[in-house]
């Protein structure tokens, strides 16, 4: 082993739409998990990989912790974020700094619980116009939570996720890195592709259709610098079939072409995408089908 080497699993928690995607995108330095203004964006695990000189940080963003909605979907979610919590090595815990709700005393139950070093992330902090009410929150929150550090964070300054960075750093423990140094994520290719399709879905329908929706990659070829993908969007019932297609195609064809264009620059190739949309009455109360979906990894 490199004795200077130093490694940890970091999970990143907190409540349904409190920006942990946002920070980890930030961290690794490329957006690899999505982002939208709705709460269960974020469905798996994503694993993200920050190696800075001798330091190497497994992030794992999950699932927000959410309260209500006995779905097999919102149990799936759920079981994601606990699982990552007792992995961990370390606790990066994402709170709102504009608000704190029974979901978040639902996240500080369990950190609580798993008595693992934290550091706690105020998000949000530019919409903080008095900036000195932020000091008497970090210091009940370090007292209430014996946290490690709590970092202020804005994802509108670079500088921001430099000092989370730094204030996880110092609690890694010696230890070999787990993966190479220019590696990004253990997700494949497929999924990663996936993910921007459904992205995209959640993105350009907003209120019409709610979260019965999943994407998979039937198909995934590359022709040189030409990449050539089926996408199939899974819903629950043909209503919303019909959202998803839109008038004349409409809305799968706008779909569609914001995927698309999000797929190049991602992949750094040109993109020949086709999507179908298909019905699978339920699947987000059926556990064989979100297993089936890769929902439901566990």
């Amino acid at each position: 082993m490199n004795d200077t080497q130093r490694f940890a699993r970091v999970a990143v928690l907190g409540r349904p739409n409190v920006g942990k995607s946002t920070l980890l995108n930030r961290l690794v330095g490329t957006k690899l998990s999505i982002t939208a203004a709705k709460p269960q964006t974020t469905r798996h695990q994503i694993l993200g990989v920050l190696t800075e000189g001798p330091t190497q940080l497994a992030l794992i963003d999950t699932p927000g912790i959410h309260q209500g909605g006995n779905r097999a979907l919102n149990r799936s979610l759920n079981r994601a974020a606990r699982a990552a919590l007792e992995e961990a090595d370390v606790l990066l815990w994402v709170i709102d700094a504009t608000r704190f709700t029974e979901e978040d005393e639902l996240v500080a139950s369990l950190v609580k619980s798993a008595g693992k070093p934290l550091v706690i992330v105020l998000n949000k902090i530019d919409r903080i116009a008095d900036k000195t009410r932020l000091l008497p929150r970090l210091q009940q929150l370090t007292e209430q939570y014996q946290a490690e550090a709590i970092v202020p964070f804005s994802a509108m300054k670079e500088r921001s996720a430099s000092r989370v960075f730094q204030a996880v750093a110092k609690l890694a423990k010696p230890g070999e890195h787990a993966f190479a140094e220019d590696d990004l994520t253990d997700r494949s290719e497929r999924f990663l592709a996936a993910e921007r399709v459904r992205e995209q879905v959640v993105r350009q329908l907003r209120d019409e259709l709610p979260f019965a929706t999943s994407v998979e990659i039937e198909s995934f070829q590359r022709e040189g610098n030409l990449l050539r993908l089926a996408a199939v969007i899974w819903v629950e019932r043909e209503g919303q079939k019909a959202i998803v297609i839109g008038r004349s195609g409409e809305q799968l064809k706008q779909i569609g072409s914001h995927a698309r264009q999000v797929l190049e620059k991602f992949f750094d190739c040109k993109v020949h995408l086709e999507t179908w949309v298909r019905v699978r009455e339920n699947w987000s109360d059926d556990e064989r089908a979100l297993r089936a979906l890769g929902v439901d990894e566990g």
